[in-house]
């Protein structure tokens, strides 16, 4: 049996005002598997997405990437293990007066020693995989543009690429699209597919939209109110399944897992 890249085992999370945003996950990923996970605003999703990416230590449970708990590590073996998860986020978190390489070439910053990662000294290595990061996405020919100068897509796909020069082995996607037109929000994410696919990362996206959902993942997990209500194939999820998510309290039935 193969053993998960991602590991979640009854993950639980408390903000410090007592609000539950996670009871008991439990989700494990395969390595090349790309999950979608659906769910309404405050189910929990944004909350799971950190806990993966280890940017939030569970108040309860355990995340394990390939085995490994990485809030366990210190030093330089914690900035190898945040090099192997890629992130993109909604809000692109570029610095926009910054050139497009110059936001691309910060992925890179995890692969160098700590004072040449705070100097910002760049090494023509870490350039070339930029660059190539950059073509992969379809902007070889907007490397010295500013950020703010490139449209909604163009600025998510600067994200992606700054992922990738990460070159990790897990892809974590926070609502990549919520803030782009549905043309362009499917263009972005057929794009995040075909590269994971390409480097045979693995991937979980948090999505809105349930067509795309069902396109893209090998799986799709319902999130609601901070638990996993459904676990699925694309082609095994139903209209209960989705009313069970997306319907008021009252409307709801209990739908088996």
């Amino acid at each position: 049996m193969i053993s998960p890249r991602l590991d979640a085992q009854d993950v639980a999370f408390v903000y410090p005002d007592g609000t539950a945003a996670l009871r008991g996950i439990t989700l494990a990923v395969r390595p090349g598997e790309i999950v979608a996970v659906l769910g309404p605003s405050g189910a929990g999703k944004s909350t799971l997405m950190r806990c993966l990416a280890g940017l939030a230590r569970p108040t309860a449970g355990t995340v394990r990437h390939d085995g490994v708990d990485h809030h366990g590590l210190r030093g330089a073996a914690r900035r190898r293990a945040a090099a192997r998860i890629g992130l993109v986020f909604q809000e692109f978190q570029l610095v926009n007066r910054a050139t497009v390489l110059s936001n691309v070439l910060t992925g890179r910053l995890v692969h160098q020693p700590l004072l040449p990662s705070l100097l910002h000294l760049v090494r023509r290595a870490d350039r070339e995989v930029a660059v190539e990061a950059l073509v992969r996405v379809g902007l070889g020919e907007q490397v010295r543009k500013r950020a703010d100068a490139l449209s909604g897509g163009q600025r998510q796909r600067v994200a992606i690429a700054r992922a990738l020069a990460q070159q990790p082995d897990v892809l974590l996607a926070d609502e990549p699209v919520t803030s782009l037109d549905p043309q362009r929000a499917r263009a972005v994410v057929d794009d995040i597919v075909r590269l994971v696919r390409e480097e045979g990362l693995t991937a979980v996206l948090n999505l809105h939209d349930v067509e795309l959902a069902r396109r893209v993942g090998d799986r799709i997990v319902g999130l609601r109110d901070g638990v996993v209500v459904w676990d699925r194939p694309p082609a095994a999820v139903t209209d209960d399944d989705l009313g069970l998510l997306y319907r008021a309290p009252a409307e709801r039935q209990e739908v088996p897992v």
